[in-house]
């Protein structure tokens, strides 16, 4: 009983801190600077820390936590597996969306891709997220894949998730911190380090998202929030039930 209170403390902790980290990145980029749009300026730039933050880190966090709800545990798996999938999908193409519109700027802009390592960090994360995700869709809903290949693909894919959900928050954190160099230090009467009401902002949007990004870790680590394995949930369309 006590296992279970902390658990649903926990997962309150998670949404409530995730989509404060939405609230906050959308604030920065609406208020301090200028709002959005997708015409090759820097309001183009303004979507790629939000669609990062939304996908790369929000949305990933959750579809990650979903197995580990007690409520889910009593319904088949295969219906969570595909909820699992499509959550982390969704967050891959917001993802992919994110890059696209800071590739498009610096090309609009002429500035050079990747040159920094922030740049380096948050490219690897998305590649190594989209590798996650086409491994785990063929190793745990394709009937066609391998017999053995589910249970050797198990502990590598939990241990990618959590790999994954590491190298977000870094990205995250570096971009925040870059994004207030840049724009405080160069296009700014305030620099950095008079800490002005942008940087104090930027920088609790920093501590949430790492809130947040432990709140989730601490969650997948716990061994008793597993969902249980029971034996009749072998017997599916799709036969691979050997999924985290």
């Amino acid at each position: 009983m006590r296992s279970s209170v902390l658990f649903y403390v926990s997962y309150a902790l998670c949404l409530c801190s995730g989509l404060l980290c939405l609230l906050f990145v959308s604030v920065w980029s609406s208020c301090w600077r200028g709002g959005f749009s997708w015409d090759g300026s820097a309001l183009q730039f303004n979507w790629h820390p939000v669609l990062m933050v939304s996908g790369l880190l929000v949305l990933y966090g959750y579809a990650a936590v979903v197995y580990r709800v007690p409520f889910t545990w009593q319904q088949k798996k295969l219906t969570w597996k595909l909820v699992h999938a499509a959550l982390m999908l969704l967050a891959l193409i917001l993802s992919i969306l994110g890059l696209c519109a800071v590739f498009d700027f610096h090309r609009q802009s002429h500035i050079p891709d990747l040159y920094s390592l922030h740049s380096w960090v948050g490219i690897c994360t998305v590649i190594v997220f989209s590798l996650q995700w086409t491994l785990g869709l063929w190793g745990f809903l394709f009937p066609c894949s391998p017999l053995w290949f589910p249970g050797a693909l198990k502990p590598v894919h939990i241990w990618m998730g959590k790999a994954i959900l590491i190298l977000s928050v870094a990205s995250c954190i570096s971009g925040i911190n870059e994004k207030l160099f840049f724009t405080l230090n160069g296009n700014s009467s305030e620099p950095y380090s008079s800490l002005p009401a942008e940087a104090k902002f930027a920088n609790s949007l920093g501590v949430l998202i790492l809130v947040f990004g432990l709140v989730v870790f601490g969650i997948l680590s716990k061994k008793k929030w597993k969902r249980p394995e029971i034996e009749t949930e072998s017997v599916h369309l799709l036969p691979h039930e050997n999924s985290p």
